[in-house]
């Protein structure tokens, strides 16, 4: 190893930030900024793409200019999955927001794809459900709604990528146009197995090909950069979720690990092993380096830090997601409350696109610390039912590794524990996800020579033990199966 430091871009679905990480993993600057998130109607989620740009790379200058003179070995990009983007070739500008991964806008769509007999065929390819949380069905809306956009498609005018692809697209001055594996894995276009985009697929969807992009591996060469002065490379680009099981060190088959960020999103390295589910999660790919992919089982949940947040910007009875884990320590239980944010609908194992959010149990003594509280319970048992589904597949992992931002939060890691059944385990660092994207591009730059190189830069910080009895774990569940049950009654 050198003392080089490689900057990690890291596009989130409600920040930008940029991290300037060791290749001991230290974190050496770093900078973050929000940007607007935009609700046009029920179910719909957009962002503007060019704040998100802006965004990006105000934090990288930022970074840089806290950073010092430590040279810049590589960039690496984490992103947002699924959420997609269209523009012009020529100007590089949107032709629409971009639809954000928890949209459900195209759930007709994808319901009907369904109904005509196609998702067997869809699956097998792609790994995925037929749902409108993934990219196809995204790209077609935009296509058939933006006047004229469709025949510009055709003539070869517009581009159409995950957020990644746009990133690599500005950093480079649109010299590169390319996005890695992983998050090619997330559009429903992508033949997984085969590792190249589906003709059949993109017509399926009403996805012309010549509107995606190149796909590279996730440790590999997307260019040169002279955004920030002397022409850094970018060699490493993952999308976020297997970005962090990089970051924390899941390189062999049956390691997993959990991240709570916007949404929650349990994943599991399968190794060479294309693993199919029988219980509706995912399969997808964990992350291709020369060549070679690695696959892995995933199952996601839509709303976990987002329900944080909805307390405390539309709700406004908490502070921050600290003084929801300070509420939710001061009382014994939520006395009967269940929250089940689906917001946006349900993820695995329901794909429930028509479900709505609920708060059951409310009574005249119900106060918001029991609010607060079965907010963050709520992702916990979300995790249990994927865990649960994983058992299903013959998968019983016997601990987890944790990240995101309520992996801070010491009370709700005891309380995943002891919902799980499993051990817990959190890292010194739980920014995972920043640390994965710089661990594939220093092996990109040549910095390691392989993934396994970098195993040591992952240290425990804590390890959470369960500490209830399995008939009380298994009261928690059937409550809080009861409470999604009655949801998805109503949808």
């Amino acid at each position: 190893m050198t003392d080089g430091v490689v900057l990690a871009l890291d596009q989130g679905t409600t920040s930008s930030r940029t991290m300037a990480i060791g290749l001991d993993g230290a974190v050496l600057a770093s900078a973050q900024e929000e940007f607007p998130q935009i609700f046009p109607q029920s179910g719909w989620v957009e962002h503007h793409a060019e704040a998100i740009w802006r965004t990006q790379r105000r934090t990288a200058e930022q970074a840089l200019s806290r950073l010092g003179g430590n040279p810049v070995a590589a960039i690496g990009i984490t992103n947002q999955r699924e959420t997609v983007v269209v523009w012009d070739r020529k100007t590089g500008a949107p032709i629409h927001n971009a639809i954000v991964w928890q949209d459900r806008r195209t759930a007709g769509k994808t319901q009907a794809l369904a109904a005509a007999g196609h998702e067997a065929m869809v699956s097998e390819r792609t790994g995925l459900v037929l749902d409108p949380y993934f990219s196809a069905s995204k790209i077609a809306w935009i296509l058939d709604k933006v006047p004229g956009a469709r025949e510009r498609a055709k003539r070869g005018e517009l581009a159409a990528s995950t957020m990644d692809g746009f990133l690599v697209w500005r950093l480079t001055g649109g010299r590169t146009f390319a996005i890695d594996a992983t998050n090619a894995s997330r559009t429903s276009l992508y033949d997984i197995r085969k590792g190249q985009w589906d003709a059949e697929l993109c017509e399926l969807f009403g996805v012309p090909q010549a509107v995606l992009p190149e796909v590279r591996d996730s440790a590999g060469d997307y260019g040169v950069t002279d955004l920030f002065g002397a022409g850094i490379p970018i060699r490493g680009v993952a999308g976020d979720q297997q970005a962090a099981l990089v970051g924390q060190a899941c390189f062999a088959a049956g390691e997993v690990k959990s991240t709570y960020g916007t949404g929650a999103f349990l994943v599991l390295n399968t190794g060479a092993d294309l693993m199919r589910s029988k219980s509706r999660l995912l399969s997808t790919i964990a992350y291709s380096i020369g060549g070679r992919r690695t696959y892995a089982l995933e199952g996601s949940i839509l709303s976990a830090g987002s329900t944080i947040q909805w307390l405390r910007d539309e709700l406004k009875i908490i502070r921050d997601g600290a003084h929801a884990g300070e509420l939710a320590a001061s009382v014994a239980d939520t006395a009967g409350v269940h929250l089940v944010p689906a917001f946006v609908g349900l993820g695995a194992p329901h794909w429930d696109a028509r479900a709505r959010g609920a708060i059951l149990g409310l009574q005249r003594g119900t106060t918001i610390a029991h609010i607060a509280r079965a907010a963050l319970e709520a992702a916990a048992f979300q995790t249990a039912e994927l865990l649960e589904a994983m058992a299903k597949d013959g998968v019983a992992p016997s601990r987890l590794r944790v990240d995101g931002g309520m992996a801070r939060n010491d009370w709700f890691l005891q309380f995943a524990a002891d919902t799980l059944g499993v051990e817990v385990l959190r890292p010194v660092n739980t920014e995972t996800t920043a640390l994965g994207a710089a661990i594939l591009a220093a092996v990109g730059a040549g910095e390691f020579g392989s993934l396994d190189e970098a195993a040591s830069i992952w240290k425990l910080d804590r390890k959470f033990d369960p500490a209830v009895s399995d008939t009380e774990r298994a009261a928690r569940l059937d409550a809080w199966k009861d409470a999604v049950a009655r949801v998805r009654t109503r949808s």
